[in-house]
């Protein structure tokens, strides 16, 4: 149950901010460097940040800690907008009334178990629409399609985990973990549908300039937290242990995990860690033994598992080609942006970032590499069997 003045900020994210920022993008994008933001539309800069201030300051004095996670997460949700634009806007670090954001924001992240800026999920799974419009930061359509094929991606990748997870207690070899397998593989399948539609409509440069820089890193209180990103949800990282394709042993993918948990609901972060310690559905069937590989239920159930596999792939292989090589890569090349400090929502260099991106990439597609432990020779291994 929200306060009212809890509502009256929450319209005034869903109104007058969402059209501030779009009256600033319009700004920004009719000139011929649309990166420059320095001295464009300072009145409406201040307007957004004085307004909304007004409201958090509001809200610091009334103490919201004790609504029902629900409406802290929501309102945690709002107040990070507001960072998130100050600081797309250039005015974080000049403004004195963020102080007030900050301070409401920890207050929030601590008691609810998250970090105290806004997660993807604010956006996605957990964005209530009012009169069929779910709350943005601008009114363009290409902010609209990003975010619609964004959410029905995730919500591919739950469906595709919780398949899986249940089953856990069935064991591979039960006649119902083929329909649990095709059911992962169809979710999996419709991702990557959803992905190619995202990729056909989203225009790169709207993407680039005016829907991306609302992802940066910023500052609450002394400490500088990560972009959200569309991957901060346990689902994705389900399908990585349950399948084996990761490992929760593996250093790189380990910290991975480590890093993303606060940016995740108090019950993915749950679900994440109990999968951290399961055997995978890959050990599973590697350990099958020589008589039993000759049974009907183990090619058929080996099959679909294989299926689930290359389809997991295939959406690792499409995010980092499509989205991270056409709409960021290169446009940060094609306009000499590469180097910039803000350049990623996760804070690293943008080569250091694509590094990384590149090693999971090869992870989920178990492709062959020499300096990496990936499952290739385990799969290659299971196909032989068939």
């Amino acid at each position: 149950m929200s306060t009212p003045l809890v509502n009256e900020f929450d319209n005034w994210i869903r109104t007058r901010f969402v059209d501030l920022n779009t009256e600033l993008e319009s700004l920004y994008f009719a000139q011929d460097k649309k990166e420059q933001i320095q001295g464009v539309g300072e009145e409406l800069k201040l307007a957004l940040i004085t307004e909304g201030d007004q409201f958090v300051q509001q809200l610091l004095h009334e103490g919201n800690t004790d609504e029902g996670f629900d409406s802290g997460f929501d309102l945690l949700g709002n107040v990070g907008f507001l960072m998130s634009a100050s600081r797309r806007h250039e005015m974080d670090e000049k403004h004195p009334a963020l102080k007030s954001a900050s301070a409401l924001a920890m207050q929030l992240g601590a008691s609810l178990g998250v970090v105290p800026r806004f997660a993807s999920a604010h956006l996605e799974t957990h964005n209530c629409a009012q009169n069929g419009k779910y709350k943005t930061f601008t009114h363009l359509d290409d902010e609209k399609v990003f975010l619609d094929y964004n959410t029905r991606g995730v919500f591919g990748f739950i469906r595709a985990s919780e398949a899986l997870l249940h089953i856990l207690p069935l064991g591979v070899s039960h006649p119902v973990t083929l329909d649990l397998l095709n059911t992962a593989k169809d979710a999996l399948k419709k991702v990557v549908e959803n992905n190619t539609a995202l990729f056909n409509e989203l225009d790169v440069d709207r993407f680039f300039y005016n829907v991306r820089p609302y992802y940066k890193t910023h500052k609450v209180g002394r400490h500088e937290y990560r972009g959200a990103n569309a991957g901060d949800f346990a689902g994705i990282n389900v399908i990585d242990l349950l399948l084996g394709l990761c490992r929760g042993n593996d250093p790189y993918y380990s910290q991975l995990l480590v890093d993303k948990f606060l940016f995740m609901r108090p019950e993915e972060q749950l679900t994440l860690r109990d999968c951290m310690r399961r055997t995978s559905l890959m050990d599973e069937f590697l350990a099958v033994s020589d008589e039993e590989r000759e049974s009907q239920w183990f090619k058929i159930n080996l099959s679909a598992f294989l299926d689930v596999c290359e389809a997991h792939g295939e959406t690792a292989r499409q995010h980092h080609s499509q989205l991270i090589s056409r709409f960021i890569e290169s446009p940060a090349a094609k306009y000499e942006l590469a180097h910039r400090q803000d350049m990623t929502a996760s804070g690293p260099p943008l080569e250091v970032l694509l590094a990384a991106l590149q090693k999971l990439h090869d992870l989920r597609t178990a492709s062959y590499r020499e300096d990496i432990q990936t499952r290739h020779q385990d799969v290659q291994k299971l196909r032989s069997y068939l």
